[in-house]
């Protein structure tokens, strides 16, 4: 449903839509939809709420605008477990392919970048704390006669 709003769009407006281009985005979908035909091929099952272009376009907005799950589900009107499920399955396809890959942790943390200062905020906020002998004149309620 989605996918087939944005489908028609110029090449970098869907790229603003997606983070991909319109032939990258061909072929992922092309990896996917091979997955998802060996996936279900033996049985026949109920058919998914999602197309499989729109489970493609799902796991691109969840990377690209790095919204919730909850979110998103309420986009496309899926439970948060299936959103979950649907981006995990559909990221591990197209890494299995070998055509697509995330950058590793050890790629993440690594930097070129010196840092010069470092800023930390050491405000301290008081808090109130009773004192030892309180206890024994206080009783809890307020006192309307002050």
């Amino acid at each position: 449903m989605k996918y087939e709003i944005i489908k028609n769009y110029k090449e970098t407006n869907f790229r603003a839509v997606t983070g991909v281009t319109p032939t990258t985005f061909q072929v992922m979908l092309e990896v996917v939809n091979a997955a998802y035909e060996e996936t279900h091929k033996k049985h026949n099952g109920r058919n998914r709420k999602l197309s499989r272009e729109d489970m493609l376009l799902m796991t691109l907005e969840y990377y690209k605008e790095y919204r919730t799950i909850e979110c998103i589900g309420a986009s496309y009107g899926l439970q948060k477990a299936n959103v979950g499920k649907t981006i995990k399955w559909v990221e591990e396809t197209l890494i299995k392919s070998g055509l697509f890959s995330l950058p590793g942790k050890k790629k993440l943390t690594q930097s070129d970048i010196e840092i010069e200062v470092i800023v930390v905020d050491t405000t301290e906020t008081p808090i109130q704390r009773p004192k030892n002998k309180q206890k024994q004149y206080y009783s809890g309620k307020k006192n309307d006669t002050q």
